[in-house]
């Protein structure tokens, strides 16, 4: 992959323009926050916010994402430009703190003295115009910042300020400026000529891209690797999508994990479809194994295709030294969870049949119906790419494809320097029932 050491031109020029422009920064803070001040005091009262209903601000409010990649040609211009406006923002005293009032729920409808913190500090980060207004009441204009908040930060837009959106709201704009800058190194060390095609996995936002010719083509939800068994940074190709994949156990797995299930339930294998097969590759019957050895057979435990494979229909294959792979799960319900922190550093991918299409178009014979068809018969099936697609596994919690839309994700595996930015709560994050979780092992 080639980079660039510097940035290009445009993205120079930008960032001189910021440097420059920041220089006078400090002595505008409190212009800033006067004019700030004189805004809102001159701003139209809100009454009740049945009386002030705007179903369009709700609805338009979410609508924060753009159709260039993190890794666009735009990104380091527009968080360059994002950095200015939150040195604006630290320079003028930065925003208030959300105290949520313990007998009401701040959501659509409600009306107490903290929706006005809320409201200041929406009007401050950009998500609320200024003309909305300073009120007690909870009005569909504040429903609609919230929502476009929570987009922002990766979050359900439900418009509700819950565990998550406080502790987002909550992180003061300073640490923010700071991980700004962080991921602004991030993403100049992306800035080469990353391929016409490629996949790009963003860990802490867990989800991926497939850009084509600078274009977002495809957006997919993912799970990706637990605090304690992360998903590593990478730099690869994709060479093979195999279709009704085998799955096979690592010796590892095998020592610690299925020896002691054999031991509880001799079942365990059968129920799983994991055969066990010697180096000549014949069949090994489950009963002629010792279970209580101190040490597993030296045999190949290998899971059949189907539907109970711990890939279900698809693994796609990339070079690397980590023996990570993306792929589907029969687990469909973890790509609903906010928190889709729960592999073992593989990546799972939701629709990832779209993806397999996407990465095959350019391999003669493999349409969708051929793909669909093939993974119906249930025969394993591997398929090398007419051309290698490059992937990225990358860490990004920052950054701003669009412009003065800036998005934030947690620090999941704590690589920001602040302890603000790491994910605060374990709610919403499923324990393994043992040390290894369902991509490793059928359950």
């Amino acid at each position: 992959m080639s980079k660039k050491n510097g940035i290009d031109a445009h993205s120079r020029r930008a960032f001189l323009r910021s440097a420059v422009t920041f220089g006078a920064a400090a002595w505008a803070g409190s212009a800033y926050a006067q004019t700030a001040l004189d805004e809102l005091i001159n701003s139209p009262r809100r009454g009740s916010w049945d009386d002030q209903f705007d179903a369009k601000a709700s609805r338009t409010a979410t609508a924060v994402l753009s159709n260039t990649p993190v890794f666009g040609p735009e990104t380091i211009a527009h968080v360059q430009q994002a950095i200015f406006d939150y040195q604006q923002i630290v320079a003028a005293g930065g925003w208030p703190m959300v105290t949520p009032p313990s007998t009401v729920r701040l959501e659509l409808g409600a009306n107490d003295p903290a929706v006005q913190q809320l409201r200041q500090r929406l009007m401050i980060s950009g998500d609320l115009p200024r003309a909305a207004g300073i009120s007690s009441a909870f009005d569909s204009y504040v429903d609609g910042a919230v929502k476009r908040f929570q987009a922002r930060h990766g979050l359900p837009a439900d418009g509700v300020i819950g565990e998550f959106t406080l502790k987002a709201l909550n992180v003061d704009a300073t640490t923010r400026l700071a991980q700004l800058e962080t991921n602004l190194v991030r993403l100049q060390s992306m800035s080469g000529d990353l391929g016409r095609r490629y996949v790009m996995v963003n860990i802490p936002a867990a989800y991926i891209e497939a850009v084509e010719n600078g274009r977002v083509a495809l957006r997919h939800t993912a799970v990706v690797g637990k605090i304690d068994r992360q998903s590593p940074i990478l730099n690869s190709k994709i060479y093979e999508v195999i279709l009704n994949p085998y799955w096979t156990a690592p010796r590892s797995i095998v020592q610690k994990d299925i020896m002691p299930l054999m031991r509880k339930d001799p079942t365990y294998l059968e129920r799983n479809a994991i055969r066990l097969l010697d180096a000549s590759g014949n069949e090994v019957s489950p009963e002629t194994v010792d279970w209580n050895a101190e040490k597993a057979p030296n045999l190949m435990f290998r899971q059949d295709p189907g539907k109970i494979n711990a890939m279900s229909s698809t693994k796609i294959n990339f070079h690397n030294e980590h023996a990570v792979y993306m792929h589907d799960t029969p687990q469909q319900g973890l790509f609903n969870k906010l928190m889709r922190f729960e592999s073992s550093g593989c990546v799972r991918v939701q629709n990832v049949r779209d993806l397999s299409t996407w990465l095959l178009k350019e391999t003669p014979g493999w349409s969708r119906q051929q793909i669909e068809s093939t993974i119906k018969s249930g025969v394993n099936t591997p398929i090398k790419l007419a051309e290698e697609v490059p992937v990225y596994f990358t860490y990004v919690t920052a950054w701003s494809a669009k412009d003065r839309v800036v998005q934030f994700r947690d620090d999941i595996y704590q690589r920001d320097g602040a302890a603000e930015l790491a994910l605060q709560t374990t709610t919403g994050i499923e324990q393994s029932a043992g040390p290894i979780d369902a991509d490793a092992l059928p359950q």
